[in-house]
């Protein structure tokens, strides 16, 4: 079985705290927070009024005018993010090999336009549906739509296993190029901010009321966010071969399902994630120096998510910094592993842990290192990335020092 080593050699990501890595890196090792009153509807009916809307995103800066209208805006920030993954990594429409190049996206709510074309319907009726939202309303247009935009040939997967589906799609992924069928993968997760999204996690009283507080014995709930991130994952001796800069090394993953309950996870089947995770990169326990949490900021989630550090890492856990870029960001859904996984690219290469803000009191039940409120200058050479979602799809992926 061929099992070629994966590198990621581009990044891109529209956030809440910033667009392009360089923007988005600053961001959070300096613990801005993009959470602000939402801009997009009227809240004044709701009880939660505060969301990680993406503000400054200009689709004309990287997609043709002529496009942007035929396009959802989830679509809209995935082509965006695939546009700076290419650029970062160097490569144009001619120099990447159309069909040895596939595209992997995870999503949770879809594309925006199909909630649009919903809310058109109950006012107006069927006769005044645009035929346009109707035909922009498919979530697989999320993949098709990047590899129509450049041209990719190779296989096109949509992965909507809700806000797991960014570490899901950068595995699968990660799979293809390590069995030599594919040389690169445009990966990685989208969501825009959704009004059902936000609806729905106010009705399961969810929400936090104004921030997000990770592991803080006074956490209320989490915050709904957007974005898109991609990672342009590529064959070691591809990008040997071209010369390119090379940010990490994807060093395996691990997905399982608790099959337990619509909304509460198991520490079981998160810690299942964790290990498998582990024994794909050949990994040992004593070998990892951070963990991205899933870290919502909801208290059953981030209790259950501790549980399974210590039940996993045993006596270890307390020497592990595991933090939240969710306190900043909001929870972008299907996008969410993916900008986390983004991060740890850049944690691994830059060697500073970002931080979990607007921590205050430390719960019992949390009692792990969060790397509260400041980021940290520490050697990384091993980190874990998780991601769970509902219905108890759990994913964990391993990115490593690139040497």
């Amino acid at each position: 079985m061929v099992n070629r080593r994966v590198v990621v050699t581009g990044l891109g990501v529209v956030s809440s705290v910033g667009t392009g890595r360089n923007d988005f890196w600053n961001s959070v090792i300096n613990g801005k927070s993009g959470i602000s009153r939402v801009a997009s509807f009227d809240t004044k009916e709701y009880r939660c009024h505060y969301a990680g809307e993406v503000k400054d995103f200009r689709p004309e800066d990287f997609i043709d005018r002529r496009r942007i209208k035929f396009l959802g805006r989830t679509s809209q920030m995935a082509i965006a993010a695939a546009s700076m993954a290419l650029d970062d990594a160097g490569l144009s429409l001619g120099k990447i090999g159309r069909e040895r190049t596939g595209v992997f996206m995870g999503t949770t709510m879809g594309e925006k336009p199909l909630e649009e074309a919903v809310d058109a319907w109950i006012i107006a009726g069927t006769e005044n549906l645009s035929r346009l939202k109707i035909l922009q309303s498919s979530a697989n247009n999320i993949p098709n739509n990047i590899a129509t935009y450049f041209k990719i040939h190779g296989p096109n997967y949509l992965i909507p296993t809700a806000c797991a589906a960014g570490n899901y799609a950068i595995g699968y992924g990660y799979d293809f190029i390590r069995r030599g069928e594919l040389d690169f993968a445009v990966a990685g997760g989208a969501d825009a901010f959704s009004k059902l999204a936000f609806t729905g996690f106010q009705r399961i009283y969810a929400m936090s009321p104004e921030k997000c507080r990770p592991f803080d014995k006074n956490r209320k709930g989490m915050l709904v966010g957007e974005g898109a991130a991609v990672l342009l994952l590529e064959s070691l001796e591809s990008a040997l071969r071209r010369g390119a800069e090379i940010h990490a090394e994807i060093g395996g993953y691990g997905i399982s399902c608790d099959a337990y309950h619509m909304t509460a996870s198991k520490a079981d089947g998160i810690g299942k994630a964790m290990l498998k995770a582990l024994k794909d990169a050949d990994i040992k326990k004593e070998e990892v120096d951070y963990i991205s949490a899933h870290g919502t900021g909801t208290p059953g989630n981030d209790k259950t998510e501790c549980a399974a550090i210590k039940k996993v890492f045993r006596e270890r856990y307390k020497d592990i910094p595991v933090s939240s870029i969710k306190s900043m960001l909001g929870h972008p859904m299907g996008a969410a592993s993916a900008i986390e996984a983004l991060t740890c690219c850049l944690t691994v290469r830059k060697n500073i842990i970002p931080p979990t803000i607007n921590f205050e009191t430390q719960d019992p039940a949390c009692d792990i290192d969060c790397v509260p409120n400041k980021a940290r200058i520490k050697r990384v050479d091993v980190a874990l990335n998780n991601g769970f979602a509902f219905g108890g799809n759990n994913s964990c992926l391993v990115i490593k020092k690139f040497v």
